[in-house]
């Protein structure tokens, strides 16, 4: 178990005929962090045999088939170091979540408090001001809803105070009536603008706030 390596889940292979890079990813939310790039030293005599090898015409081609094998077979063994190095260099940046099993960045994911990730412990702070948010942003929907609702009882439906009773003699008044049905006093009824919902005068013909003119 020595060589086997934990910390390999989320990782890329940046690595190169010169060299070996490897980026790994927090599962959560996808930032990543990236090696530093280590160079292979067998590329450059491979490249210097090829380059040798087209001068002479191919003459080197056996040399140049010997220093391929070489150099694959090295750089197999220097690219699995290279990537166990590489999770050695990385791992202190990521923490594996007892409960989910996924590797999380420390620096965004990892609740340190609750020792679990933010997935399965949010931060109570941050989920109580984006509640908090959430619930202001509905309030300001719905109060701008009332007032539209208001303005159009205003402007289209505006209804004039129904009297319950006669303001001369108290005897119960029957809906909409005019006169009172017992003493036959006749009951003021309130005129509204159409338009702004302004109480308006008896006999006026327009309305003293905007204008309009009343439906006689």
């Amino acid at each position: 178990m020595e060589n086997s390596v934990q910390f390999s889940r989320n990782y890329s292979d940046l690595s190169t005929e010169r060299g070996f890079q490897f980026e790994f990813f927090c599962d959560r939310c996808g930032n990543g962090f990236r090696t530093q790039f280590k160079s292979f030293g067998m590329s450059a005599i491979t490249g210097a045999v090829d380059v040798a090898n087209s001068l002479f015409g191919g003459i080197l081609g056996r040399a140049a088939d010997v220093t391929d094998r070489v150099s694959s077979a090295s750089r197999e063994r220097a690219h699995d170091q290279a990537f166990i190095e590489a999770t050695t260099e990385l791992r202190p940046q990521f923490m594996q979540c007892p409960r989910c099993s996924n590797w999380v960045c420390k620096q965004s994911c990892w609740n340190h408090k609750k020792g679990l990730c933010k997935e399965c412990a949010p931060d109570l702070g941050v989920e109580m001001s984006a509640a908090q948010s959430s619930r202001s942003v509905e309030e300001v929907w719905a109060h701008a809803a009332m007032a539209e609702e208001d303005k159009k009882l205003a402007t289209e439906n505006w209804r004039e105070t129904i009297r319950a009773s006669c303001p001369q003699c108290n005897a119960p008044l029957a809906t909409n009536a005019k006169f009172c049905p017992e003493c036959g006093a006749k009951l003021k009824t309130s005129a509204h603008c159409t338009e702004c919902g302004a109480k308006l005068e008896p006999g006026a013909k327009f309305c003293g706030e905007c204008g309009t003119k009343t439906v006689q």
